[in-house]
């Protein structure tokens, strides 16, 4: 698995199919998208998540990094503020590869 992660309009899915171009492995973007409606369901996130790490050993996850700025004042945002920021835990310590992309330049962190 390979994590792109960074701040919404930076580029990562630009950056994905670029890089990843061959079509070998599977690009999922919006993983925190994703992660909202399992909040707004009541879902185990966390149960949620290892299924998809263990479902998408291959993948190229995109997740805008939601975890800067003001805390919601609302409950469902900051539930799902706390989601992110563990399913993005999860999934780079899963990751052989982890890049945050800023201003559309790539640093890879893991």
């Amino acid at each position: 698995m390979i994590l792109i992660f960074g701040g919404a309009y930076q580029g990562k899915l630009d950056y994905a199919e670029k890089r990843f171009a061959s079509g070998e492995n599977e690009i999922i973007d919006g993983f925190d998208k994703w992660i909202l409606e399992l909040v707004k369901a009541e879902a185990d996130v966390a149960a949620k998540v290892r299924e998809f790490i263990e479902g998408h050993p291959g993948a190229v996850v995109i997740c805008d990094d939601i975890s800067c700025g003001v805390v919601p004042t609302d409950p469902v945002m900051r539930k799902w503020r706390e989601a992110v920021g563990r399913s993005l835990a999860a999934l780079s310590q899963n990751s052989e590869e982890v890049i945050r992309l800023f201003c559309g330049i790539p640093a890879k962190i893991k």
